[in-house]
């Protein structure tokens, strides 16, 4: 039963962000239980070799896109460019993200946008897409978005991130309302602070290190792995009745008072 419940085989998944961190983790679990992948990223060098240790490790065929997500005038684009590469997509993950610090009343309406893009609008045109594909095919589909804490919470000088991971997930509501009529399931994953390369400035701060260790009652930092058993779950049938939610995997620290 188990094998049966979480058996990607014969399916497609869409992952963006797939070259390295939350993004390569999230590819490769999908892999693992059975599925096909297509990553995109911005960085050739890192598309490649992540499709280099999933193939390695699970077997299974990837296809990389290298691709700016920034450019969501093209994502339609891309998209068709997916489908008649790899014959179909049945799941998609938005995981792809940005973002930049600064004071709220120093951010210039550039950076703000370049993160809300990104994050946000990027999401939306490929949900788009995506929900038109499966459409066509008369076919059920899951679409998993990568949010955050900042879905629930904000911090100082995260405006900008914080609104379009905010918005992200009222997508991710919106769209499971609007869509279940044609099968695709629309949910969320919240993840803690994960120690990847992008966050590598904060957890060699020491000072950075200790409140995260204090905030999480685990104890520890998430690692990218920590989450891809989440989106196997939302991926497979034993995610056909979860629509419109979001997950945190954060460790405990939204429990913690």
């Amino acid at each position: 039963m188990e094998s049966r419940l979480f058996n990607l085989s014969g399916r497609t998944a869409l992952v963006t962000g797939g070259g390295r961190g939350i993004g390569l983790a999230i590819a490769r679990g999908l892999a693992e239980h059975g599925a096909d992948v297509a990553i995109v990223a911005r960085t050739k060098e890192q598309l490649e070799e992540a499709a280099r240790q999933i193939e390695t490790e699970t077997g299974r065929k990837v296809w990389i896109f290298q691709f700016d997500l920034a450019k969501v005038e093209l994502l339609e684009g891309l998209f068709e460019s997916l489908i008649a590469e790899t014959g179909g997509i049945d799941i998609l993950v938005n995981c792809a993200g940005a973002t930049i610090r600064g004071a709220a009343e120093e951010v210039d309406l550039k950076t703000w946008n370049q993160v809300i893009e990104i994050n946000l609008t990027s999401a939306f045109v490929l949900s788009q897409a995506f929900c038109r594909h499966r459409k066509k095919q008369g076919k059920a589909g899951k679409i998993i978005n990568i949010g955050s804490l900042t879905c629930h919470g904000a911090r100082p000088t995260t405006a900008a991130y914080a609104s379009s991971k905010g918005g992200l997930l009222m997508l991710t509501k919106t769209l499971a309302v609007e869509w279940a009529k044609y099968n695709i399931n629309v949910n969320a994953i919240g993840p803690g602070y994960i120690a990847t390369e992008l966050t590598e400035p904060l957890w060699t701060d020491d000072e950075f290190n200790r409140w995260v260790h204090s905030k999480t009652p685990l104890g520890r930092w998430g690692r990218p792995e920590d989450l891809a058993g989440t989106a196997v779950l939302l991926a497979s049938k034993a995610g056909d009745f979860i629509t419109g939610q979001i997950i945190y995997v954060d460790g405990g620290w939204l429990a913690l008072l």
